[in-house]
């Protein structure tokens, strides 16, 4: 090789795993490759806000020395990235893009359980991405850290709340990196930076040994290639001591189903705003495209989507569990940082949202979660009464500029509209507990990355990795790549 850190920029992990497996590169010189490109891309990108690289070195070095006897996971020697977000990693600080954490930069004292299963992947993290404060809005500009700007155009938000690591991953500092989405934060930034972001079912991974599977959140990755998400998701899927919610087992590995063929499948297209707000044409065109592309391949493609989406009360019931739980993680915010958090601790929006939060009556909370699950069940009922995937704009827009989503207390139902208009797909399949993809098959006349989204059954990512591979296959984005 020549330059080993050109050179392996944008081959994705599977690959840069079966370098060191072969012995062509040693995961030092895999690892010092990702950290000479972050030094040269990061300044422009700001996607990495926390560093150990240090510890990332002794890391690759254990995984040289014992290279050859078959103990390392199926990532082994891959530089990877964590994301700023709830995600702890014995020994090494967390902010959660919130100021008062970063000037008290609490050390963890304990991985979570699927920083372990990373661990054991034989993933080497080099550091953290940067995230919105505690991950509640769908742009990565945190007052902690500044902004992460999106590597197809700087000017333009890679998304959120994963925005710092979709913006590694599509400017090519490392192959694949942590993820999490509570209401679209997978899906959100993989659609803006062009990349795979799979939204696992509610209980397909552990929010072990803190978190409740029940919620909205589930994690996972983004990546640049069907083969990775699948790989990864089989290396950390399963349940953890005590989950409360267990999606059921595969009935074989996520990459058997990479070029399986899926059969002709019955799908349905969401090509509009389920509550009638405009959206930009360029994603409604997305997603027809897509549905002509699915046609092509043999499937039979219908206008349909489940009627729940359209209810305008939705919105609401999402809102006010969003709202509590912003109240319950600025009380834990405290916890770390050792006294209580005021309003000068946090961004303007989350407290407005944890104010919101503590305001709501038990009852209406409780209320909340009641109409949450008649609306899952409702969801659910589409693919029952024999649909197998819905195919939708993942977004209403492309990429916004950094800034245009920002909050006025002024004028909060501004903020409301311009949100509500930008992720109008995402959040009912957090509350619907649905796995969900995105995939970059579009892109708008200017070059930027329109994603389109599929969602499946309860249970069936396998359905998911099928159709993603093939439609990899049948329009490959792997050529297309950020100018930085």
């Amino acid at each position: 090789m020549g330059n080993l850190a050109d050179d392996t920029r944008w081959l994705d992990a599977t690959e840069q795993a079966e370098l060191v497996r072969r012995k062509d590169v040693t995961a030092v010189e895999l690892l010092e490759a990702a950290i000479e490109r972050i030094e040269a891309t990061d300044p422009a990108i700001n996607a990495v806000v926390l560093r150990w690289f240090d510890e990332a070195r002794e890391t690759a070095a254990a995984i040289d020395a014992r290279s050859g006897r078959g103990v390392d996971g199926v990532f082994a020697g891959v530089p990877f990235l964590l994301k700023d977000l709830w995600a702890t990693y014995a020994g090494q600080p967390m902010s959660n893009g919130n100021a008062a954490m970063k000037a008290t930069m609490p050390v963890a004292d304990a991985d979570t359980t699927l920083v372990g299963r990373f661990r054991d992947a034989g993933l080497v993290t080099a550091g953290r991405t940067n995230s919105p404060e505690l991950g509640s809005v769908p742009t990565t500009e945190p007052a902690a850290w500044g902004p992460t700007h999106n590597p197809w155009d700087v000017t333009r938000t890679p998304g959120g709340s994963s925005g710092g690591a979709a913006a590694a991953v599509a400017a090519g500092m490392v192959p694949i990196a942590h993820a999490s989405d509570g209401g679209g934060s997978i899906r959100i930034p993989a659609s803006c930076c062009g990349l795979v972001g799979l939204k696992p079912s509610q209980g397909r991974i552990t929010l072990g040994p803190t978190r409740d599977e029940s919620g909205l959140s589930v994690e996972l990755c983004v990546s640049r290639t069907v083969r990775d998400t699948a790989a990864m998701l089989d290396a950390v899927r399963g349940p953890g001591v005590g989950d409360t919610v267990i999606a059921p087992p595969p009935d074989r590995p996520y990459v058997d189903e990479l070029g399986a063929d899926p059969g002709r499948l019955r799908i349905g297209l969401l090509d509009h705003h389920p509550l009638g707000v405009d959206i930009d044409a360029e994603c409604t065109n997305g997603a027809r495209a897509a549905a002509a592309l699915l046609e092509s391949l043999g499937h039979h493609v219908e206008e349909s989507f489940p009627a729940p989406l359209a209810d305008p009360e939705s919105a609401r019931r999402f809102n006010a569990l969003w709202a509590t739980n912003m109240s319950a993680s600025i009380v834990r915010i405290g916890e770390l940082i050792g006294r209580p958090v005021t309003e000068a601790d946090v961004e303007p929006f989350n407290w407005v949202l944890a104010t919101n939060g503590r305001a709501l009556p038990a009852p209406d909370y409780a209320l909340a979660l009641s109409a949450s699950a008649v609306f899952r069940r409702g969801v659910q009922q589409w693919w029952a009464d024999g649909f197998d995937l819905l195919v939708s704009p993942t977004l209403g827009d492309p990429p916004p500029k950094l800034g245009e989503l920002g909050f006025d207390p002024a004028d909060p139902q501004a903020y409301g509209r311009r949100v509500g208009r930008f992720v109008p797909f995402t959040t009912a399949f957090n509350v619907s507990g649905l796995p969900a993809i995105s995939l970059p098959l579009h892109r708008t006349p200017d070059g930027l990355p329109v994603g389109i989204q599929l969602v499946a059954a309860y249970g069936r990512e396998d359905v998911l990795i099928r159709v993603a591979s093939q439609l990899e296959q049948a329009s490959p984005w792997a050529h297309l790549r950020p100018t930085i």
